[in-house]
């Protein structure tokens, strides 16, 4: 009786560990499949694409506006975010700030709350150099992103390489602050409502 117990026994190890076997043969014949046909990413223009294969020129010596370099100085520089800072032209044509007259002391502290609000508008918490966003063509919509306000960023590239945001062209891209990447636009990137109080009212 007892050698009977045994054989049982040893005949269902041996039953458990081929199923065992069978089974990681399974998986690796289909791990294997996997390799086989999945098609193999492209590495140019990924969205996915590491950071570490990206990396910008360096270009902490470029000089941007004062109200450009206010609005980067809100950021820790040791920390990676994106930052597309409104070229001079547009502080001045959109936001009718000006580097000097706005700066003075009984202006300053609307210009800071002016800038923090365009800031949160126009920064996204990530390293994005302008070689990480996809040209249009060779992708099938714009690249979603969410900036630390939680307004949400549509970016592209158009096959000459300009950098769109929010419809908005960049001017100059990939510029260094610390750890921060600083894309010129032209124009200022921010929601429609706060886009309304610097639109003129015109009486009817």
């Amino acid at each position: 009786m007892a050698l009977s117990r045994k054989k049982l026994n040893r005949g269902r190890f041996f039953v458990i560990s081929f199923a065992l076997v069978c089974l990681l043969l399974s998986l690796w014949c289909l791990l294997l499949l996997l390799n086989v046909y999945l098609p193999e990413l492209p590495p140019v223009n990924s969205v996915n694409m590491s950071y570490k294969h990206l990396k910008p020129e360096r270009t902490e010596g470029v000089q941007l506006d004062k109200l450009g370099e206010m609005m980067v100085a809100m950021l820790p520089d040791d920390l990676a975010f994106t930052i597309f800072v409104p070229s001079e032209k547009a502080f001045k044509g959109v936001l009718k700030l000006d580097s000097k007259e706005s700066l003075l002391e009984q202006k300053v502290n609307e210009t800071y709350a002016i800038l923090s609000r365009v800031m949160s508008f126009s920064t996204v918490p990530q390293h994005l150099p302008s070689q990480a966003i996809p040209i249009l063509k060779e992708m099938l919509k714009e690249m979603p992103l969410d900036s630390v306000s939680g307004f949400k960023l549509y970016a592209h590239r158009l096959a000459d390489g300009t950098l769109i945001v929010n419809n908005v062209r960049a001017e100059q891209v990939d510029i260094r602050r610390g750890e921060i990447i600083v894309h010129i636009m032209n124009g200022v990137i921010m929601d429609a409502e706060f886009e309304q109080s610097f639109r003129p009212d015109y009486d009817e």
